[in-house]
């Protein structure tokens, strides 16, 4: 066989590694296989690119500096990748993941600008311009703008999930429509130049200049509850850039990978709106979270109950079934170990204790289902919303541990509600809920949950880890 057809078959191999590695992923047992496999297709890719005939021309006509660049390169961003991985905490990992989705779609912008840099130097020595309106400036043009979107899009998301004090209020101003707009219709206009006048390299860097104040005016206005959303599209985002970087530098196994990404980051953003109620729409230009919240005082005057570890210890001694339920303050807590310890707590008891998962629980996809595994909790034991809800009135306790929003009943009960026709658990209907929280504060929505007033629920006021220690603790002493 040609060399070409090897590169070719490296190609194919590492894009079934890929697809099988997605697969993989889609379960919490088989997911670390599915990251050793994408590794090494990855792996696989970069080396059979380093063949293709042009990476060898180059290396012919200046030598093998290229070469140790990327080498050296790979090894410097490899270090700080693995550094940020191993030293970011479990609850920092929804802004991890945004800030990787970003550098995704920055890669692609930058490799597009190069490989435009060189096709319109390359067309000057020959007095040529180059032609409009073909795959190369059509690719080139998506990839400047979809990688500046995603890049400035991720950076607005980071600074909202890190709670960065200049990104934790969402923009509301009354004419963002407008604005975006107006930056929508500049993006086609520069978009059909780049396409009819690719040589441009002006009009090309001028439409990741807009795209990327678009990406930043779209993110802006968007309120915590649907960060979840914004984070699966931006993924999403992330992917077709890629996909159309590969279609600049005639890559295919670059197009397939990044199809696959931009696919599922699809896939997924459609079930987080199906599980949130919320149209993309709706998530983009609706504002959930930006919106004022309700007086909380005509919610909780005179109705929340307060308890102590060793009242609701009394509580839990005479149940057989308790349902433990998730949400993000555990993960700011770093309670999941205390979890585990109270969870055997209770089943030296003969107590049965599930986990409910909401799909959007914490700040992305899985994010309790990472969290809750870190504890060896066994996975049969996490239950997912639709499955354990029908369970709920015949549960003697159920446990909030840091959730707000995906308990809320007003999604239920309020039309007015900014959460109206959201799915949620359906603690309330538990003989006996226990909500723990440090206070009244609400959740990403803005909003008071008229869970903490209801007759059956008791409030244990602390810090997650420290209230579930002492609540395992009084438990074994009684």
């Amino acid at each position: 066989m040609s060399s070409q057809a090897w590169i070719n078959l490296a190609y194919l191999v590492a894009s079934m590694l890929f697809i099988v590695a997605f697969k993989l992923m889609t379960g919490p047992r088989t997911a670390v296989r599915g990251n050793y496999l994408g590794a090494a297709g990855m792996a696989i890719a970069l080396l059979a690119a380093c063949f293709e005939p042009s990476v060898q021309e180059t290396l012919a006509a200046r030598g093998a500096w290229p070469l140790v660049l990327v080498a050296l390169a790979a090894v410097v961003g490899a270090a700080i990748g693995a550094t940020m991985a191993i030293r970011y905490p479990m609850t920092g990992m929804p802004q991890m993941v945004a800030l990787l989705n970003g550098f995704g779609g920055a890669a692609s912008t930058l490799v597009a600008g190069a490989e435009l840099w060189n096709a319109t130097a390359t067309a000057r020595e020959a007095a040529s311009p180059l032609p409009a309106w073909t795959q190369f400036a059509i690719a080139t043009a998506l990839t400047g703008l979809i990688g500046a979107v995603t890049f400035w899009g991720s950076l607005v998301a980071f600074g909202k999930l890190e709670e960065l004090p200049q990104f934790k209020k969402a923009w509301t101003d009354p004419n963002r429509h407008w604005i975006n707009l107006g930056l929508g219709l500049g993006t086609l206009l520069l978009l059909w130049g780049v396409c009819a006048n690719p040589s441009s390299n002006l009009l090309f860097w001028a439409l990741v200049i807009v795209g990327s104040v678009l990406g930043c005016t779209l993110t802006m206005p968007i309120g915590g509850a649907d960060m979840p959303v914004v984070i699966c599209l931006l993924n999403s985002y992330s992917g077709l850039a890629a996909a159309a970087a590969g279609f600049v530098i005639d890559n295919s196994v670059l197009v397939i990978a990044g199809s696959l990404v931009g696919a599922s980051g699809l896939i997924l953003t459609a079930i987080m709106c199906q599980a949130m109620n919320r149209s993309l729409v709706g998530v983009l230009f609706g504002g959930l979270g930006t919106t004022t919240a309700a007086n909380a005082d005509d919610v909780y005057a005179g109705k929340v109950k307060s308890a102590s570890a060793e009242e609701i210890a009394m509580v839990l001694e005479g149940a057989d079934r308790v349902v433990i339920v998730p949400g993000y303050g555990l993960a700011v807590a770093q309670a999941q170990h205390a979890v585990r310890e109270l969870a055997n707590a209770l089943e030296k008891r003969g107590t049965t204790v599930e986990y409910a998962i909401h799909p959007v629980a914490g700040r992305m996809p899985g994010h309790m289902n990472v969290l809750l595994a870190e504890a060896d909790i066994p996975y049969e034991k996490l239950r997912e919303m639709d499955d354990i809800n029908p369970t709920f009135p015949e549960t003697d306790v159920a446990i909030v541990i840091g959730a707000n929003d995906v308990v809320n009943p007003a999604a239920r009960t309020d039309p007015k509600s900014p959460i109206a026709g959201m799915p949620i658990l359906d603690v309330d209907k538990a003989r006996t809920v226990v909500v723990v929280k440090r206070s009244l504060s609400p959740g990403f929505a803005g909003i008071p949950n008229p869970l903490f007033a209801a007759d059956n629920t008791l409030m244990y006021f602390a810090d997650g880890k420290k209230a579930i220690l002492d609540l395992t603790s009084a438990l074994e002493k009684g």
